[in-house]
């Protein structure tokens, strides 16, 4: 596939699993806490399936929103609670607080790692003088940005404590990535989306943008592109840069 920069004007970048590698450290956080949930809360529940639960009901949502469709899943509904609850209180808004701190402790002794293609993708964008921005439903994404040294990469974010104060809703909507969009001053059709989650490629196709580029580095081929990603590839090395 090739990326033709003639026909955009910018491109905007999920963080976590597209750019950062902490894909894999919200995955480890979710199942540390709803493995210790579900001893208790429902013992004949299968455990949390890191491959299948996490694509499914948290991947690229927003924190809260990942509790409640994980446990519905499971047929487990618990009150909301205020965001200020406790870690580990037995609400939506305590389990994703207690998720939040194991993701934190992880990030803490194992640092942030990035994906090398992607880095190499964003210098090459902005040598052509295009436009780039990060989006993720992340309320940490700073502190993860300048932990992975690439906050220079980006013309702009927007990050879960945006969207929480702009009252904007999490994917498949495609709010979040329409108003990193519109700060940049670009327009949809001319920018594209690099996306890692199901609902991520959901919001771009919803969006109208130009191009989605599902990067899937999982075992279920073609999710992404039967979920609306224009092309489909294990790693931005696959695409090839034109100018």
């Amino acid at each position: 596939m090739t990326l033709q920069l003639a026909e955009l004007d910018g491109a905007i970048f999920d963080m976590d699993g597209v750019i950062t590698r902490t894909a894999e450290t919200h995955a480890a956080a979710w199942k540390q806490l709803f493995d210790e949930f579900l001893v208790t809360a429902s013992p004949q529940s299968p455990p949390f399936d890191i491959d299948q639960d996490y694509r499914l009901y948290v991947d690229g949502k927003p924190r809260y929103d990942g509790v409640a469709s994980f446990l519905s899943s499971r047929g487990i509904t618990l009150p909301w609670g205020q965001p200020n609850n406790a870690p580990g209180l037995e609400t939506v808004c305590g389990l994703g607080n207690m998720k939040d701190k194991y993701f934190q402790q992880l990030v803490e002794r194992d640092g942030v790692r990035v994906f090398d293609s992607t880095i190499l993708l964003l210098q090459r964008l902005r040598e052509a003088n295009l436009k780039t921005g990060v989006f993720t439903a992340s309320r940490n994404a700073a502190e993860i940005l300048s932990a992975a040294q690439v906050t220079g990469l980006f013309d702009d974010k927007i990050d879960g404590l945006d969207a929480e104060r702009l009252g904007l809703p999490g994917k498949p909507s495609p709010a979040v990535l329409l108003e990193l969009t519109r700060r940049l001053g670009l327009e949809p059709p001319r920018t594209a989306v690099f996306e890692d989650a199901i609902a991520g490629v959901q919001a771009g196709r919803a969006g109208g943008f130009g191009m989605v580029v599902g990067i899937n580095r999982g075992s279920h081929r073609g999710a992404l592109r039967s979920n609306g990603a224009t092309v489909e590839v294990r790693d931005i090395a696959e695409l090839t840069v034109s100018i």
